[in-house]
C-alpha cells in the first residue's frame, strides 16, 4: 500500500469515528446536514476526480461525510473535538490531547433551517380572574397605574390595563372619594346607562342592593329581573302606591316596638305628610300654606287613633275626616265653634285633595299601593315607563312617591340593623334621564338635593344621569338652578362621554379638565363617519368615558359588554324589528290569499294582488274560470 492510499485510509477512518460519534449525539437518527455534506462530497468528487474520496466499502467511509460543511453548530462542535483528540495522537500524545471546543447556544437559536432562530418573543395570554380564583397560580401583588378597587368597568383606553371602580368602593375600601356619588353627563347614545348598569349588576354580586326609583325608558327593569329582584310598575291602569301607607317603615317600627319604634312612627308620620303635600304642590303649582300642614297633620294622626290595625289608610278617608270636622281638627282652624270659619280654612286643602282624585294624577294614588317594596329583594326596579312623556303632573308625582317608598325602606333597614334585627345592607340608588324629573317639579330637586347632602349618613351611594349641564338652565327658579348645578360639585365621581367643546369648557369650571382632557372628551362627541359598504358604523365616543375624581387626572377608559349585558340592557327596542310578529302577519296574509283561492269571489281591500284589492281588475271570463288579472 503506496503512503498516499495509507492516509486515505487513515483520514475515513477518523471520519467513521466521528460519524459514530455524531450518530450518538444525535440520538442515531440522521441529520439534514449529513445529507447535504454527502451531496457536497459527491460535487467535489465530480468535478475533480483526481482529488476525490473513494466512497466504496474498501475505503471504510459512510454513506454521509462530516466534513462540517452545512452542518449544525452541534455536529460542528462534535466534530472539533474529534479532530483534536486525532490530532494529538497523531503528532505526539506527550502534548496532551487538545481541549474540546465549547458548545455555544445562541440566546435567540441558530440562524439557519431548523436551527430555531426566533425573531421576537410572543406576548403572553392575557387572563382574567378574581384574586380568591388566582391567588395560587398569581401570587405576585404589584401596584398597577390605574384603580382596581370596585367593579371591572373596563380598560384603560391608552395603557390597556383594567380600570375598577364605583362610588360605593371607592368611598369604603379605596378612599379615594369623600362622598359616594356618582354624576354622569354624555350625549344620548354613547352607553351611559350601559356602563350604570354595570356598576349596578357588579355591587349587586357584592351584596348591595340596587334601587332603580323611577326607571322611566324603562332602562334597568331587566337587569333587576336577572338578578331576581323586584320590578313594580306605576302607571294608570298598571299599578299605584298609597302614599298614606308608612310601607316598610311602619313595619320595622312594630318589629322595633319600644322607645325606638316610637321613634321610627313619628319619621314614617313626617315622610307621609311630606309626601301629601308634595302631591298637593304638583297639583296647584305652588306650595302649601303653613296651617294646611298642620290640618293635615292632624288628620293623620286623628285617622291613625281610629284606624284598625292591619287596615291602611287612603286618601278619600282624609277627605271624609275634613268633611266631619272633629274637635281635634277644628282645634288647628281656629274656628272657635263657628262652622263657616273652618269651612274657609280647610276648602282650599278639600279641593286640592279631590284635584289629586279626580284630577290629573288620575286613581294611581286614590287605591291601596298594588305592589310592596321588598326588604329583603337583591334588587328594585319601580317602573314608571307606563305613564306619557306630555303627563309631567303623573310623573313627577310618581316620581316623588316612588322615592319617597324607596328612601323609606332604606331607613327601615338601618333601624332594624340599628336593633340588632337584621344584618347591614348597603344601597345603591339610579336616577337616569335627571333632566325629565328636574323639569317636572320643583319638589324633585328639593328632595335629590337633601339626597347628595346626606346619602354619606344614610348608607346609600347614587348615580345621576343626564346630558348636558344646560339641563339645570331650563328649570323655572333661580333657586332650582343653583341646587342643580350643585349636584356635579358634590359628586365623588365625575364621569364624561362625548360632549361638545363648549359644554367641556363649562364643565371644567366646575371640575376642572385640562385641556387635553377636553379635547379628548369632544372628539367623542362626533358622528360616525359615511360608511360606504352600508355597515352599521357605531359612533367614535360610544363606550368610551372620562372619570373624574377631585383634581386628579382624569382616566379614560374603554368599555366593551358581554352578551348577557347586550340581551339585558337594549336603549332602542323600539327600533328593532319584531320578527315573530312580521312572520305571523305574513303566515295571515297568505291564509287570506288562501280562503280567497278557494272562495273564489270575494276580494281583500287590505293585501295588494288579492281579488278586490287596490289596482287588482278582473275580467268576466277570469271570473268564471277562477282566475284573477291584475
Amino acid at each position: 500500500m503506496s503512503r498516499r492510499e495509507q492516509k486515505r485510509a487513515e483520514r475515513a477512518d477518523r471520519l467513521a469515528e466521528e460519524r459514530q460519534a455524531l450518530t450518538a449525539l444525535d440520538g442515531g437518527r440522521g441529520t439534514r446536514g449529513d445529507r447535504r455534506t454527502e451531496t457536497s462530497a459527491h460535487r467535489r468528487t465530480a468535478k475533480n476526480p483526481a482529488k476525490g474520496l473513494e466512497t466504496g466499502p474498501e475505503s471504510g467511509l459512510g454513506t454521509g461525510l462530516g466534513t462540517g460543511l452545512g452542518t449544525s453548530p452541534a455536529e460542528d462542535a462534535a466534530k472539533s473535538s474529534a479532530n483534536g483528540s486525532a490530532k494529538g495522537s497523531g503528532k505526539g500524545a506527550d502534548k496532551g490531547a487538545a481541549k474540546p471546543k465549547e458548545l455555544f447556544v445562541p440566546h435567540r437559536g441558530w440562524y439557519g433551517v431548523g436551527g430555531g432562530r426566533v425573531g421576537y418573543m410572543d406576548p403572553p395570554t392575557m387572563w382574567r380572574a378574581t384574586t380568591v380564583q388566582a391567588c395560587g397560580m398569581w401570587p405576585f401583588a404589584a401596584g398597577s397605574g390605574s384603580p382596581m378597587t370596585g367593579v371591572p368597568l373596563g380598560q384603560h383606553l391608552f395603557t390597556g390595563a383594567t380600570v375598577c371602580g364605583d362610588p360605593l368602593n371607592w368611598f369604603t375600601r379605596a378612599r379615594y372619594i369623600s362622598n359616594p356619588s356618582l354624576f354622569m353627563l354624555g350625549m344620548p347614545g354613547l352607553g351611559k346607562s350601559t356602563l350604570v348598569n354595570r356598576m349596578l349588576i357588579g355591587l349587586a354580586a357584592t351584596g348591595v342592593v340596587p334601587l332603580v326609583l323611577g326607571d322611566l325608558k324603562p332602562d334597568y327593569a331587566d337587569t333587576v329581573r336577572a338578578l331576581g329582584g323586584q320590578v313594580i310598575s306605576i302607571g294608570r291602569g298598571r299599578g299605584g302606591i298609597n302614599v298614606l301607607d308608612p310601607g316598610a317603615m311602619g313595619e320595622a317600627a312594630v318589629k322595633i316596638g319600644g322607645e325606638a319604634g316610637e321613634v321610627l312612627k313619628a319619621e314614617a308620620h313626617g315622610r307621609v305628610l311630606n309626601m301629601v303635600a308634595a302631591l298637593i304642590t304638583i297639583v296647584r303649582g305652588r306650595p302649601m300654606d303653613d296651617h294646611e300642614q298642620s290640618v293635615l297633620s292632624a288628620v293623620l294622626h286623628h285617622l291613625r287613633e281610629r284606624t284598625p290595625e292591619g287596615r291602611a289608610l287612603l286618601l278619600p278617608d282624609v277627605l271624609r275626616v275634613l268633611t266631619e270636622g272633629p274637635p281635634r281638627v277644628r282645634a288647628v282652624t281656629l274656628d272657635r265653634g263657628d262652622d263657616a270659619r273652618y269651612r274657609d280654612a280647610v276648602d282650599p286643602l278639600h279641593r286640592s285633595l279631590l284635584g289629586i282624585l279626580d284630577g290629573p294624577l288620575g286613581d294611581t294614588f286614590a287605591s291601596e299601593t298594588s305592589t310592596r317594596i321588598d326588604p329583603d329583594a337583591p334588587a328594585v326596579c319601580i317602573d314608571i315607563s307606563g305613564i306619557g312623556e306630555a303627563d309631567t303632573q303623573l310623573t313627577a308625582a310618581a316620581m316623588l312617591a316612588a322615592w319617597s317608598d324607596g328612601l323609606g325602606t332604606v331607613a327601615a333597614s338601618h333601624a332594624l340593623a340599628d336593633a340588632g334585627l337584621a344584618p347591614r345592607r348597603w344601597f345603591f340608588t339610579v336616577l337616569d334621564e335627571l333632566w325629565r324629573p328636574l323639569r317636572a317639579a320643583s319638589g324633585i330637586v328639593d328632595r335629590i338635593d337633601a339626597l347628595t347632602r346626606l346619602n354619606r349618613s344614610l348608607g346609600l351611594g347614587d348615580a345621576k344621569i343626564t346630558h348636558t349641564l344646560k339641563d339645570a338652565e331650563a328649570l323655572g327658579t333661580d333657586a332650582d338652578r343653583a341646587k342643580a348645578r350643585g349636584f356635579v360639585e358634590r359628586a365623588g365621581m365625575v364621569v364624561c362621554a362625548g360632549l361638545p367643546k363648549t359644554e367641556m369648557e363649562d364643565l371644567g369650571k366646575v371640575v376642572g379638565l385640562s385641556r387635553r382632557e377636553i379635547e379628548l372628551v369632544s372628539s367623542w362627541s362626533s358622528p360616525p363617519g359615511w360608511g360606504v359598504s352600508g355597515d352599521n358604523e357605531e359612533p367614535p365616543g360610544r363606550g368610551r368615558f372620562l372619570i373624574k375624581v377631585g383634581g386628579r387626572p382624569g382616566i379614560p377608559i374603554k368599555v366593551a359588554i358581554t352578551d348577557a349585558e347586550r340581551h339585558l340592557h337594549n336603549t332602542n327596542t323600539r327600533w328593532t324589528p319584531n320578527e315573530d310578529a312580521v312572520e305571523k302577519a305574513a303566515a295571515r296574509a297568505a291564509e287570506q290569499v288562501a280562503r280567497a283561492a278557494r272562495e273564489g269571489v270575494h276580494g281583500f281591500p287590505g293585501i295588494p294582488g288579492t281579488p278586490g284589492a287596490p289596482g287588482t281588475s278582473a275580467t268576466p271570463g277570469a271570473q268564471a274560470a277562477g282566475r284573477w288579472t291584475a
